[in-house]
């Protein structure tokens, strides 16, 4: 049997663009979108911000208002996953058992909460944070004089830590590296970041292990460290990054490592097999790399390499990675990756809280720009990343050179 069907596996930020992305670059046939949560298409970096604190609700969180889905012919099928594929045949397994045969797959599984097998992991208020249920759930354990320890210095964690301590909880963060954001950010944004939480109230143990979790009456007390102390608490946030789901797709033969492994269309080792976002390793030409991204902008971009490649258009050029993390009044926007960076640059005050970093090759390449409540410092260096431009570090660090005329080609 064939079919001109495109089937999307996983209606998250990545699949729900995707489709969208089809209908306006002329897909005419078929289109179903089949994710297992029971909302349509949100947004999820307002989960751990705006969410919690309660300026946000599933209207404002929903990528397009609930009508878009029936006038633009896309099938959504809510509460229900893919759990096999066929590659031979050309056909889909859902949850329920139906069977369904495609055109074009794309997984847009995601990825998942990294589990640590931890004594008292399975005790009530043990938490974790990636989908609307999931902050629904810290959300109600939030709140004046409740204690919420947070496992896992990294910006979900972080971010979390603010809105718990905009609703009134005592927030404790429990960091096995010496400092918060070691994984992602040079130290002197892991410091500034350290150093304003703190003095939002917030107590950071850095370098500390987690031995078990401690509970009572079946519900998490306390958070065991290796040193022998207790961190009292309420609940406790686990947030210690993300695994691919790329089970679906290793399970049909397709090719994985440490996500699904996809070209600049986003397509697999199977022609007729689409990948994208968080679930994906993927190329990053303009650093000549792969590697697994999880952000909306990556998500964005690879339903549009999918959509164009489906539809025959052409690809579209590559763009700089870039991401964003809000905290009390801090936005930080960072651009690019830091590969082969050897110097950093400072520009503007970071006691200020306004500044921006520049990492810079030896030859002078910026290959990536951190910017706190600095947008211009950030819009300006992808702009250079973007055309590989070559700076001197007295240029950049110069109040007196703006960044226009940094970015200027």
């Amino acid at each position: 049997m064939t079919s001109d069907r495109i089937i999307i596996a996983g209606a998250g930020h990545a699949g729900g663009s995707a489709a969208a992305m089809l209908r306006q670059l002329g897909w005419k046939t078929g289109i179903t979108l089949a994710g297992e949560e029971p909302l349509p298409p949100y947004q999820r970096p307002p989960l751990s911000k705006a969410w919690l604190t309660g300026e946000a609700d599933a209207d404002s969180l929903a990528l397009r208002p609930l009508g878009f889905y029936n006038d633009a012919d896309i099938e959504l099928r809510l509460g229900m996953s893919v759990t096999n594929i066929d590659p031979a045949e050309h056909k889909v397994t859902f949850g329920d058992g139906d069977q369904m045969h495609y055109a074009h797959l794309i997984l847009a599984t995601g990825s998942r909460a990294r589990r640590i097998p931890l004594p008292g992991i399975e005790l009530a208020n043990v938490l974790e944070l990636r989908t609307a249920a999931d902050a629904d759930k810290l959300k109600a354990v939030l709140g004046p004089g409740k204690k919420l320890a947070v496992v896992g210095g990294g910006y979900i964690g972080l971010e979390a830590a603010a809105s718990a301590r905009a609703l009134g909880a005592k927030v404790t963060i429990i960091e096995l590296m010496p400092r918060v954001l070691a994984r992602v950010a040079c130290e002197i944004l892991s410091n500034f970041f350290q150093d304003f939480h703190r003095s939002q109230g917030v107590t950071i143990e850095l370098g500390a292990g987690v031995q078990a979790l401690e509970g009572a009456n079946g519900t998490i007390t306390g958070v065991h460290l290796a040193d022998g102390r207790v961190i009292p608490c309420d609940a406790a946030l686990i947030g210690v990054g993300g695994v691919p789901n790329e089970e679906l797709a290793r399970d049909a033969g397709i090719a994985c490592d440490g996500g699904i492994v996809v070209d600049l269309d986003a397509r697999t080792s199977d022609p007729a097999i689409f990948a994208i976002g968080d679930c994906t390793k993927r190329p990053l030409p303009l650093y000549n790399r792969t590697m697994r991204l999880e952000s909306v902008p990556n998500a964005l971009e690879q339903a549009k390499q999918a959509a164009s490649a489906i539809c025959g258009r052409p690809r579209p050029p590559p763009e700089v990675p870039w991401f964003w993390s809000d905290q009390y009044d801090l936005r930080l926007q960072i651009a690019g990756i830091p590969f082969d960076a050897t110097e950093i640059v400072v520009r503007g005050d970071v006691a200020a809280g306004k500044f921006a970093l520049f990492h810079l090759t030896a030859e002078g390449t910026v290959q990536a720009v951190e910017a706190v409540n600095a947008s211009t410092e950030f819009m300006g260096g992808r702009r250079i990343i973007q055309r590989r431009k070559q700076l001197t570090a007295a240029r950049i660090a110069d109040p007196g050179v703006t960044m226009q005329e940094l970015a200027s080609a």
